[in-house]
């Protein structure tokens, strides 16, 4: 059993890492506000676009498959995944469960599956498991701008244009609510023109607007496409910021709160344990005096 020092040692200990995982509580919580700020400014944007690129679609005269490369359907030879984690640890289940997802998908694919992977988390076990990466980039940071994708999305573009890959997909963490956040796998491309729906799950009307197109709807498609593409990538990326954080705010939370249990408990042990020592030493001196009564 442990004495009173080692128990008033292991209190200290743990009372120091409870002040360190309130701090990291109090930085999380702040850095998840503003990044779930990011993600709701982005919706609008998102949603417009959908709206137009759906009229698009369903104005075009010639079959949707020979507008664009991207819209292209291809016989399966290759799948590429865009791995999205964030760099650190100390959130919870999320790492896990964004590798998880990706794993399982490599895992049940018959097709060969490459993966570019944006965070070292996903890097490091993509790597452990040797499999193919084909690309990394790490350190974008907690509030990464769409200019800071550019690199991924440019390179999965011409891949796909190129004939590299036949499919892209993208595993990232959706940003449900403070408490919740799922792994998600979703097809970038070929893009599904039913892929174009807003985020409330209602289909975007066609032609509500009464949009007009110049010089002509398959050159306006054209260029709105690759926007299109660099959008998901970047609104994957916000998603997963603000789940990061989230994530590490609650298990930052729950580690406070079992120091917190923790202390409670050595302190009832520390109590015993003095308490022990204090009747032990009347023992002795209850003992001494008997001895020396009985001479």
């Amino acid at each position: 059993m442990p004495n009173t020092r080692q128990i008033k040692q292991r209190m200290t200990s743990v009372s120091n890492t409870s002040r360190i995982t309130s701090a990291m509580e109090l930085i999380a919580g702040a850095k998840m506000r503003r990044a779930q700020q990011r993600v709701v400014e982005s919706r609008p944007y998102s949603a417009k676009l959908l709206e137009v690129l759906s009229d698009l679609t369903a104005s075009a005269s010639a079959g949707v498959d020979e507008l664009h490369p991207f819209l292209e359907k291809r016989e399966e030879v290759k799948s590429l995944v865009i791995h999205f984690t964030p760099d650190r640890g100390l959130c919870g289940g999320l790492n896990s469960n964004l590798n998880k997802k990706a794993l399982e998908f490599a895992s049940n694919e018959a097709t060969p599956v490459s993966f570019y992977n944006v965070g070292k988390k996903g890097r490091d076990f993509i790597s452990r498991r040797k499999l193919e990466i084909v690309g990394e980039q790490i350190g974008i940071g907690d509030f990464p701008s769409p200019e800071d994708l550019e690199p991924v999305a440019s390179r999965v573009m011409k891949d796909y244009i190129d004939g590299v890959v036949d499919r892209v997909f993208i595993v990232y963490a959706k940003f449900v609510n403070t408490a919740v956040q799922t792994a998600e796998l979703t097809q970038l491309l070929p893009i599904e023109p039913s892929q174009f729906v807003v985020d409330s799950d209602e289909e975007v009307k066609v032609n509500s607007a009464g949009y007009e197109y110049e010089p002509d709807v398959e050159s306006v498609l054209g260029s709105l496409l690759p926007r299109y593409v660099e959008m998901q990538i970047y609104q994957a990326v916000l998603e997963n910021a603000a789940s990061e954080q989230s994530a590490r705010m609650v298990a930052m939370r729950q580690a406070t709160d079992a120091a917190g249990e923790m202390i409670e408990d050595l302190n009832l042990e520390y109590n015993k344990a003095r308490q022990g020592a204090i009747t032990s030493e009347l023992l002795d001196l209850v003992g001494g005096v008997a001895a020396l009564e009985n001479k």
